[in-house]
């Protein structure tokens, strides 16, 4: 395992659209490895595969390692399958943005389904601070990062502090 380095904004792969996993391979169990230690290491909560210039549809996750013991998540081609109307507003952070966080709403529950590295498929319904996680590492399969969430005149001011 290694620490992968983290891809920071604009660089253009962060606005690109992941490629689906064919296939779980010792490539793709490598990678998975390799972005926890990167994610833990980083200090992260949650790391996307175009972060470290993975073009594929894989994100790791531990949203409450901070808080507790570890426990991470490693999500091959996830896909939410339902979303509350109910919204929340977070602090969001970004590894790829360091430095800058923005208030971003978004469900407030969702119901993801992945496929892991033992080739299962999982459903789970994430809450709360993990509801928040799941829709940021997904955004980033599709190539959206926190600042366009934002209205123009808040994102030109982060642009502008990032940049300073």
């Amino acid at each position: 395992m290694s620490v992968l380095p983290i891809l920071q904004w604009p660089d253009p792969r962060l606005m690109e659209i992941c490629a689906p996993i064919e296939a779980i391979t010792s490539d793709i169990e490598a990678l998975a490895a390799d972005m926890l230690e990167t994610m833990y290491a980083a200090p992260g909560r949650g790391l996307a595969g175009p972060q470290v210039g993975a073009m594929q549809r894989i994100f790791v996750m531990d949203a409450g390692w901070k808080e507790g013991k570890p426990d991470p998540l490693v999500c091959l081609n996830p896909m939410l399958q339902e979303v509350s109307e109910e919204r929340a507003t977070n602090s969001e952070g970004c590894l790829s943005i360091p430095g800058i966080s923005a208030d971003v709403s978004r469900p407030a529950q969702v119901q993801m389904v992945w496929t892991g590295l033992n080739g299962g498929r999982y459903v789970q319904s994430f809450t709360g601070f993990a509801a928040a996680c799941v829709q940021h590492e997904l955004d980033h399969l599709d190539g959206v990062v926190t600042l366009d969430h934002l209205d123009a005149q808040t994102r030109a001011a982060l642009e502008a502090e990032y940049a300073a």
